[in-house]
C-alpha cells in the first residue's frame, strides 16, 4: 500500500522513485478498526495520519454532548490537528475511524528529526500543507455562501462517495442541517439513501 503514498508524494516533489521509496520505507503503516478514536477532544495531538484506505471523521463535542462534524478524510488525504497557536496545545477536535483504516502514522515528536534525515521531506510537506490549506479555505468560503441544498449538491459533486460511506446524521451535521432536512433535500434531488 505504500505505493499509494509514493504516488501522492510525486505530486509535490521531483525526487526520484528511489528517494521517494526510501522516505516511504521509513514510515509506520498501521491498521485501525472501525470505531477507533485516533484523538479525543482535549488531548494533546502527538500523531498525524495519511489515509491509504478508510474514512476518518473530525468532530467536536459541546458541553451538552452534541456532536458537530467538521470534516471527513478519505484515501490520499492527510489528517493533522494544528494547534500550536493555542496555549495548552490541546485539540478542539476528535478523530474517529468510520471504517477500518490503513494509515501512515507520523510521530509529531520526531518531526524535525525526520526532516533532518530527509531534507526534501520538509519542502514536500510544506507543499502538501499549502495545498490542503488552500482547499480548506475554498471549501469554507463555498460553505458560508451556499444554501443547505447547494451544500448538498456540492457534496455530491466534489465528494460523491461519502454519501455511501458515512451515516446520514453525520453528513447532515457536516452540512449544517438536521437529519430531517438532509432527508428532504435528498428526496427532492432523487439521491439514494446512504
Amino acid at each position: 500500500m505504500k505505493d499509494v503514498l509514493i504516488s501522492y508524494m510525486k505530486q509535490f516533489s521531483d525526487l526520484s522513485d528511489a528517494e521517494l521509496d526510501r522516505i516511504a520505507s521509513d514510515v509506520e503503516v498501521a491498521r485501525f478498526d472501525k470505531g477507533t478514536h485516533l484523538l479525543h477532544q482535549g488531548d494533546v495531538p502527538d500523531r498525524c495520519f495519511f489515509i491509504l484506505k478508510g474514512c476518518i471523521r473530525k468532530f467536536t463535542l459541546d458541553e451538552d454532548g452534541k456532536e458537530t462534524t467538521v470534516n471527513f478524510y478519505t484515501e490520499e488525504q492527510s489528517v493533522t490537528i494544528f494547534n500550536q497557536h493555542t496555549s495548552d496545545k490541546t485539540s478542539q477536535y476528535s478523530l474517529g475511524c468510520l471504517e477500518e483504516c490503513v494509515l501512515v502514522v507520523g510521530d509529531l515528536s520526531i518531526e524535525q528529526e525526520q526532516y533532518d534525515k530527509n531534507p526534501a521531506l520538509e519542502a514536500m510537506t510544506r507543499k502538501m500543507i499549502e495545498g490542503s490549506m488552500g482547499e480548506m479555505h475554498d471549501e469554507f468560503a463555498t460553505y458560508m455562501s451556499q444554501t443547505p441544498e447547494a451544500r448538498f449538491r456540492t457534496l455530491l459533486e466534489k465528494r460523491p462517495g461519502l454519501i455511501d460511506r458515512v451515516p446520514k446524521y453525520q453528513l447532515a451535521s457536516y452540512l449544517g442541517i438536521t437529519p430531517e432536512s438532509f432527508s428532504r433535500i435528498q428526496k427532492r434531488l432523487g439521491n439514494p439513501q446512504p
